[in-house]
């Protein structure tokens, strides 16, 4: 029996095969993830229902179990007819639960098509489909290190 908070055995496996650098995509409901998935990605549907399983649920479970380098979300339009007027509340919940990890640095904005690439990339290792309804909720994650014990 697992003792940890992370027990999903595809999401374990796909991190237990990963390491510095690889990248992990947690994507929301309205993500293309079976067109934009990298092609050594292994592919974990956690999309039960509309709003089941979030964004935010899954980014707290693996950082119980890996290390953050970089944290990337999907920038949004500033202009046209899908414009925001800030940033998306959900972005404030991501800072929150990384900077409780330790993780200091401001979310990396990627443009959406060069977001698209870059989350089909060879380096994405796991791409997390959720249900979460909240937009702009995607996040790219990069593994970080584990240090030795001093």
């Amino acid at each position: 029996m697992l003792k940890g908070e992370l027990l999903q055995p595809e999401i374990l496996e796909a991190l237990g095969r990963a390491g510095h650098g690889a990248k992990v995509l947690i994507a929301d409901g309205n993500y293309p993830f079976s067109i934009h998935t990298g092609p050594k990605a292994k592919n974990v549907y956690l999309n039960l229902s509309p709003g089941v399983v979030k964004c935010t649920d899954i980014l707290h479970a693996l950082l119980t179990a890996i290390p953050i380098e970089d944290a990337a979300v999907m920038d949004y339009a500033r202009t046209g007819p899908t414009a925001l007027p800030a940033d998306p509340p959900i972005w404030a919940e991501f800072n929150q639960l990384l900077a409780g990890s330790g993780f200091a640095k401001p979310l990396t904005r990627i443009e959406r098509f060069k977001f698209y690439e870059t989350a089909s990339a060879e380096d994405v290792c796991l791409t997390i489909a959720s249900a979460d309804q909240r937009i702009y909720a995607n996040l790219l994650l990069t593994v970080g290190v584990v240090f030795p014990p001093k």
